[in-house]
């Protein structure tokens, strides 16, 4: 799958945001599906979207595993503890997390860079600073180190803090992993279609079922199909935002 060309800003419109705004409002946690299949080029498409989720020094720290033959599917149906999504969804989607790729993304970025002409800065960035603000060292040796120094230099200015070691890279790429199934999600519901993000699973037959590179992580379980009658349970609420947004 690649990329398409970049939108200019000026083609956003005030029709834009109605119907974004109806994308959002109208995406739920589809509990029950239909049976219809899911085409092929609509699901190509949302997974392209989905990959232009912006992401931690665009390393783009993901993997999407699709489960659409019946038996591996009933299989994960079952790791996700038999909940009717899961059951019932014509294709299930795997969001794994890798915070085991950034040296090679980061060769990658070098590599496929679109344009003609580098920028200094990016060569300088993937070829010499990220692969020491990523890089833990052996037992975790060097980010321990990048902390101390970071706590003494941190006094006089601000500097990044972390990631120091192996479970804030894991914290890392998930965040990066959990936009970009946002935006799956979100490019389901504008062809017409609907999600369900799954956490109940049991992650190491997940992992075994579909060959899940050792240090990956499953963030989560996308179920997708066209959302059945009885397929939303229960109306949509939210906590008052005045609880929870601040204006500083």
């Amino acid at each position: 799958m690649n990329a398409k060309s970049d939108i200019s800003p000026d083609s956003v419109s005030s029709t834009t945001l109605e119907e974004f705004r109806k994308v959002v409002r109208s995406r739920r946690s589809v509990r029950r599906f239909t049976d219809e299949p899911v085409p092929d080029e609509v699901l190509s498409d949302c997974l392209e979207l989905a990959m232009l989720a912006p992401n931690s020094s665009n390393l783009q720290p993901w993997e999407f595993f699709v489960v659409r033959t019946p038996d591996l599917k009933a299989k994960l149906a079952e790791a996700c503890l038999g909940q009717n999504a899961a059951k019932t969804a014509p294709v299930l989607v795997a969001v794994v997390a890798r915070p085991d790729t950034w040296r090679q993304h980061s060769r990658m970025a070098l590599e496929q860079w679109p344009e003609e002409q580098m920028p200094g800065i990016v060569k300088k960035y993937y070829s010499k600073i990220a692969p020491i603000h990523y890089n833990q060292g052996p037992f975790g040796v060097l980010g321990v180190a990048k902390k101390a120094a970071g706590l003494v230099v941190g006094l006089s200015r601000p500097v990044p803090r972390g990631p120091y070691s192996v479970n804030e890279m894991k914290v890392w790429a998930t965040k990066s992993t959990a936009l970009a199934a946002e935006n799956l999600m979100l490019a389901l519901r504008a062809h017409g279609y609907d999600s369900c993000p799954m956490e109940g699973f049991d992650e190491c037959r997940v992992r075994r079922l579909l060959s899940v590179p050792r240090k990956g992580l499953v963030t989560m379980i996308v179920a997708i199909g066209k959302r059945s009658e009885k397929g939303v349970y229960n109306r949509q609420y939210r906590f008052d935002s005045r609880e929870l947004v601040h204006y500083l």
